[in-house]
């Protein structure tokens, strides 16, 4: 695995950043990467997330705080300059081991800072039992991308204002606070500068041999994608319009939101949102299947059976869906 140095110390907007994951993934189809990045604040919120239920846009438009959606699933994070993404590109079609092999790596290197670091079973990276990095996945065509947080540090009142998980989410934590579920590594190390703790992790993660320095033409070709980010149909994403919405929260898959459109007892729309991570569009795949079906626990079962959630969204089994649609 090579680690990617950039054309120049310019700190870029964050979707430069995944712009370039997915460059790396189709320019070198046969080699590992990973690089570091840091951005201004910007928030940035899973594939399939309602915006306006996961930030508040007039806090982030009132303080400058770009709000970017990625193609990847998970949760929204909040990203600035304490907050240090990671990337990493490989070639792999399982989710499952490719977040094993990417968590164990970036535990491995807090634990040589004499941290009590972890990988748990989702995707997280723990230190003793609170949180320090959160990470997402983004499959493409025999490649997978997983990208996440470091906290050396952040603003606990910003990222409290920026972000607005749905309430079945903070129930689920039991908790009272992000700060009693979060931690950093600059408090549990704080004699490490930032910069000390970057060059560490480059040290320590990459194992390759064979950096790749961006050139000028690469950034253009990487900007070309950028654009895409952009859209304003993009960042609004799915607007469901369901006449029947319910959402709950799967242990080991995440919170799971269904809106259906259903008239005289037949299915005519249907929109899945959440913070899962996923393989593929899910909500696509359960949409075309289900419409035009009745609204009728027998007949909606029977056909999810033949849709094979677990590979679209790991973990989720149709009795799950099930919970949510009846």
């Amino acid at each position: 695995m090579d680690i990617v140095l950039p054309y120049d110390d310019a700190v870029k907007p964050l979707p430069f950043y995944l712009a370039e994951e997915e460059w790396l993934a189709e320019k070198f189809p046969h080699r590992d990467f990973f690089f570091i990045w840091q951005v201004e604040p910007t928030v940035i919120i899973g594939r399939n997330q309602l915006l306006n239920s996961e930030v508040n846009v007039d806090y982030c438009n009132r303080n400058e705080i770009r709000i970017v959606r990625r193609k990847s699933g998970g949760g929204a994070v909040l990203a600035d300059m304490n907050n240090i993404m990671f990337s990493y590109i490989t070639s792999s079609s399982d989710v499952t081991t490719t977040f094993s092999e990417y968590t164990s790596m970036v535990a491995r290197s807090l634990r040589m800072l004499g941290l009590d670091a972890s990988d748990n079973s989702r995707n997280d990276i723990l230190i003793g039992d609170r949180k320090v990095s959160g990470n997402s996945y983004y499959h493409m065509p025999g490649r997978s991308i997983v990208h996440g947080t470091m906290l050396y540090d952040f603003d606990e009142n910003m990222m409290a204002n920026a972000l607005t998980p749905p309430d079945v989410k903070l129930r689920s934590h039991g908790v009272a606070s992000v700060r009693s579920r979060v931690t950093t590594i600059r408090e549990q190390l704080p004699e490490l500068s930032l910069a000390d703790f970057k060059k560490h992790v480059v040290a320590t993660i990459p194992d390759g041999s064979d950096p790749l320095m961006l050139t000028p033409e690469d950034v253009s070709e990487i900007e070309k994608i950028e654009s895409d980010y952009y859209r304003p149909e993009w960042l609004a994403g799915k607007n469901p319009k369901g006449t029947l919405s319910n959402t709950s929260r799967i242990d080991g898959v995440g919170t799971v939101a269904v809106h259906l459109t259903v008239s005289r007892g037949v299915i005519r729309d249907v929109a899945v949102t959440g913070d899962y991570l996923e393989t593929g569009d899910a909500s696509s795949a359960v949409s075309s299947a289900l419409a035009g079906a009745k609204y009728e626990r027998d007949s909606i079962e029977r056909i999810l059976n033949e849709v094979d959630l677990s590979k679209l969204i790991p973990g989720l089994t149709v009795k799950d869906l099930m919970n949510i649609i009846i």
